[in-house]
């Protein structure tokens, strides 16, 4: 699939600040992907700006800014890409039923984190819809995603982080990072390494058709890798999603991270503008 998307973000100062330096994931992850064209524009222009692969994988920009007051942060993203459906996976695979060993030495612990795991709320939940899927894991995640696509009242909140898996698992009420959320803590009290996405997806979600950026979770498959499900939704994730940023956590994903000195009773809006042209 061919996407274009222009990305600008807008924060607004009551009173003059000198800008911290700030942390930009805004480039796409090269998994899956044919880059043609990339752009960056940051205003004021950083006085040192420098491009860099973080302990993820992820590609970000740090930014430093000259010490002279500023009344607004601007940042425009832009890029085209093509991306690609993963291979299918082979019907000759067989994993080990479930629940796995949360004490591999795969190098992915940080991947297992609690993360809400812990809740016996979530847990029991991830525990039944194993023996549902009779304990196979390609059908227990499966079984989850579509689980979540139906059961949950799904709307967009524009501020805030992700509630707690157990609040979102209650009310069964969330946005797109509370349900990705829910699905890591699912996955993962059963032996799952999962990372939370950060990106774009082909489908408008709201009825007047602005765009957001989108959360769905990864799971990693021995002999597989990273396989993407969106319970947003209820369908894998694939060449219809553009990932900017993947980690153990929402908090390491956020697209821009940063600050700003020397101020009392100063307040900020954001405002942001989203465009994804597809075909």
């Amino acid at each position: 699939m061919h996407f274009v998307v222009q990305h600008n973000t807008l924060y607004r100062y009551s009173v003059p600040v000198v800008l911290a330096p700030h942390l930009l994931r805004l480039t796409p992850r090269s998994a899956g992907t044919r880059l043609f064209s990339r752009s960056l524009l940051v205003y004021p222009q950083p006085v040192w700006q420098l491009d860099q692969i973080d302990d993820f994988g992820n590609a970000v920009t740090r930014a430093s800014f000259a010490d002279w007051p500023s009344d607004q942060l601007r940042i425009e993203s832009h890029f085209e890409l093509d991306t690609f459906a993963p291979a299918p996976i082979s019907s000759s695979l067989v994993l080990a039923p479930l629940p796995w060993s949360a004490g591999l030495n795969d190098g992915l612990a940080g991947y297992r984190l609690d993360g809400g795991a812990g809740d016996t709320e979530v847990t029991a939940f991830a525990r039944s819809l194993a023996s549902e899927a009779g304990h196979q894991p390609l059908a227990f995640l499966d079984h989850l995603c579509q689980t979540l696509y139906q059961r949950t009242d799904k709307h967009i909140r524009l501020t805030g982080d992700a509630q707690g898996a157990a609040e979102t698992l209650a009310t069964r009420r969330g946005a797109c990072r509370d349900l990705t959320v829910l699905f890591l803590a699912a996955a993962r009290t059963l032996g799952f390494a999962a990372r939370f996405c950060s990106g774009y997806q082909a489908v408008a979600q709201t009825a007047d058709g602005q765009r957001h950026l989108h959360a769905w979770p990864e799971v990693f498959l021995p002999d597989v890798g990273w396989r993407g499900w969106d319970p947003t939704h209820g369908v894998p994730a694939g060449e219809g999603h553009v990932a900017l940023c993947a980690a153990p956590d929402q908090a390491a994903t956020m697209p821009v991270v940063g600050g700003y000195y020397f101020g009392n009773s100063i307040t900020a809006t954001l405002d942001f503008e989203v465009s994804i042209a597809t075909s």
